[in-house]
């Protein structure tokens, strides 16, 4: 067993939301849990998820390449996404990530030399009027992110790593 006995237990939970003959369905929600574990979802996780869930391995990594919230490279320790859809780019997200990607040397979908920061670029955070808006670790929204704030975010994660 690649996961842990807590996630294939939430996995199970996600699967009794729909017909016993459609467990298929949960297959999002599994990827979700397991990337959450495993930190990304390499092909053994997505193996072992179609195992889980009685489907062949090509149709999860279709739906884990298909969707940008899973990661199917594995990410650096801290990934950095910035929305740079039009609202946001109205409001200097353009600007924003430039400047990330010369304060990390990287591009986006590119992870730093010492694999600490991953840069990604992501859609709509519905938070418009905040912008420009990053997401740190697809958990904690940082708003209106001006180069002083981008330099603070990212010494407060090299200092916490």
């Amino acid at each position: 067993m690649l996961l842990s006995e807590q996630a294939y237990r939430d996995i199970d939970r996600e699967i009794s939301k729909y017909p016993a003959d459609q467990k298929r369905s949960a297959v999002m929600a599994a990827l979700t849990i397991a990337q959450t574990e495993k930190g990304w979802t390499s092909p053994e996780v997505i193996r072992d998820v179609a195992a889980y869930l009685d489907m062949p391995p090509i149709a999860v990594q279709e739906i884990a390449t298909f969707y940008a919230m899973y990661n199917t490279q594995q990410p650096g320790r801290y990934t950095l996404t910035i929305c740079t859809n039009l609202p946001c780019a109205l409001q200097g997200s353009a600007q924003a990530a430039e400047y990330l990607k010369e304060k990390l040397g990287v591009n986006f979908h590119e992870t730093t030399p010492d694999g600490m920061f991953t840069l990604l670029e992501g859609e709509c955070m519905g938070a418009c009027g905040d912008a420009p808006v990053v997401i740190a670790n697809d958990k904690h929204m940082c708003c209106r992110m001006q180069p002083e704030k981008i330099d603070a975010l990212i010494r407060e994660l090299k200092e916490s790593a």
